[in-house]
């Protein structure tokens, strides 16, 4: 399905952009840019506390902030600002007399409005990570998620961009009653042992985002994906949905086309039954609890998403298709072909695009990625170009992605943090090292760039060939498959590559091709199956 390459490697130098205008009491000072910092000097940035590990001077315009240069500062916690005294419980007093408290009248203090902070002003060339906010054109606005060259618009309801209000302008708060101090009027009478009443002061709750429960999206704890032509190729003619084999829980129909001005467009293959035939087919395979989804790219996708006009089309189009043919959601396979590289437009288009889809959809959307391993985990050997590409789209997208199934195959050797030279595709310690940069995470440029924070397990599944014929290179045997499933989730079978923790809710296994599996004599979904029915 995809063309080996040999890469480039280069690398990229991320501009964080430090805010401005933040007031608070902090015991360590604020970082400055300019100042010349001896080793163990302790500064507080963006509400945290760090270390510097070496003596240096932070030369106006490197913005070599403690959050970016692990080289340079260590963080030694969140910053120690002027503690919220907690109220003390009161000590009873023995009544001599019995005090008469009268109710207090409440006095309320009207606030001055307090000016919100301006912060930097957006930069076309800097790279944003959520989090840090910019002012743009008298309007503040936070990251969403990692961006670069994507300018801020107060009516982009999904973009990268939160619209945080004017700079520079103050909202009155909320007066906030003030009880008076009561004046005790005391009566001489029998004394009685008062027992003080404390009335506490309400606390509001801190949100909970739960966590979704493995299998929530209706498909089974641990699932089998792949994916269906809609052309012939070797494996012969394409088949028909219904004739797909029932161990396949994610069917993946491959694929839509660039239909141009961003709009996409799927066209069935004759092969595969007539419209309403192919209607009624994946309505059957649903109604067994199957998932069938269209997929975007391949070898030759081509995708247009460069305009807000392209953005438009690209979702109200998929939109058309997933009600024509009732399909769950979208399955993101874009390539180099649909230029898919680090500081184009498509990277901030796809993640809004996907989004405004999901509202359209409603919550039952589903939505899975199938990058090339340079594109996820090749972040980790350099972090530009198409090397890392995918990383700020899983990112901007981790809330609503169900699955991400990369694939480790035809793209050579796999570095990551678990061993000095590269794994080798096939092999149980490659499937286990990339699973393991998805769920803990790691950084890019070797350990020194931007942080791409870890998925749940359950969000985390591998791809591999169904067979020797269906891919140039990383062809899989049934016993590495299932060595690979029980290492994550048992800690058993595990090669060099070992956990340091089991992950029992680990989603999965994703291959190419369903057809191909079906001309091989389902060598690869039955024997893989069993492996997974048999994770706990």
């Amino acid at each position: 399905m995809k063309v080996r390459f040999t890469p480039r490697v280069s690398r990229l130098l991320a501009a964080l952009v430090v805010s401005c205008g933040i007031f608070a009491a902090h015991a360590a000072p604020a970082w400055q840019e300019g100042t010349t910092y001896t080793a163990g000097t302790v500064v507080t940035y963006n509400g945290k506390d760090y270390q510097a590990l070496v003596t240096h001077t932070a030369y106006v315009g490197t913005n070599w902030n403690p959050a970016s240069t692990p080289t340079l500062w260590k963080e030694t916690g969140t910053s120690s600002a002027t503690p919220t005294p907690s109220p003390a419980t009161p000590t009873p007093r023995p009544a001599t007399p019995t005090p008469v408290v009268a109710t207090p009248t409440p006095v309320v203090s009207t606030p001055t409005p307090a000016p919100t902070s301006c912060y930097a002003t957006w930069s076309s060339t800097a790279v944003y990570t959520g989090g840090q906010r910019v002012t743009y054109n008298g309007v503040n606005y936070e990251a969403r998620w990692w961006s670069q060259n994507n300018t801020p618009n107060p009516t982009d309801e999904w973009g990268v961009w939160k619209n945080l209000g004017n700079c520079g302008s103050g909202t009155p708060a909320t007066p906030t009653p003030k009880p008076a101090t009561p004046t005790p009027t005391p009566v001489v009478s029998t004394p009685t042992p008062v027992t003080p009443t404390v009335t506490p002061s309400p606390v509001t709750p801190t949100p909970v985002t739960p966590t979704p429960i493995p299998g929530a999206d209706g498909l089974p704890k641990h699932a089998l994906i792949g994916y269906w032509h809609n052309f012939t190729n070797p494996s012969g003619p394409t088949i028909r949905i219904r004739d797909v084999s029932d161990d396949w829980d994610v069917i993946m129909l491959s694929f839509g086309e660039d239909g141009g001005n961003g709009a996409v467009t799927f066209t069935l293959d004759p092969n595969g039954g007539t419209e309403a035939e192919f209607i009624a087919d994946i309505a059957a395979k649903r109604a067994k609890g199957k998932k069938v989804v269209l997929s975007l790219g391949g070898q030759e996708g081509r995708m247009t998403l460069n305009t807000r006009e392209n953005v438009t089309n690209f979702v109200n189009s998929l939109h058309g298709i997933i009600n024509k043919y009732g399909l769950d959601g979208i399955d993101l396979d874009l390539e180099s072909g649909a230029g898919v590289v680090l500081g184009t437009p498509i990277i901030n288009n796809l993640i809004t695009a996907m989004k405004e889809l999901k509202a359209k959809v409603g919550p039952t959307f589903y939505l899975s990625m199938a990058p090339e391993h340079p594109y996820v985990q090749g972040g980790y050997v350099a972090y530009s170009g198409i090397w890392g590409a995918y990383l700020p789209i899983i990112d901007g997208l981790r809330d609503d992605l169900n699955m991400i199934h990369v694939q480790y195959y035809n793209n050579g050797g796999l570095y990551s943090p678990y061993a000095n030279g590269a794994l080798n595709e096939g092999t149980v310690d490659a499937l286990v090292g990339g699973s393991l940069m998805l769920i803990e995470g790691f950084k890019t440029v070797g350990g020194t760039g931007w942080e791409f924070k870890g998925l749940r397990p359950d969000q985390v599944a591998f791809g591999v060939p169904s067979g020797s014929r269906s891919a140039n290179t990383g062809f899989v045997t049934s016993a590495t498959v299932s060595s690979a499933l029980n290492c994550l989730t048992k800690l058993q079978n595990c090669g060099t590559v070992k956990p340091k923790q089991a992950y029992p809710t680990y989603r999965g296994v994703m291959t190419w091709s369903i057809n191909w599996d079906r001309t091989d004599g389902f060598n690869f979904s039955k024997p893989t199956k069993a492996a997974l029915n048999a994770l706990p």
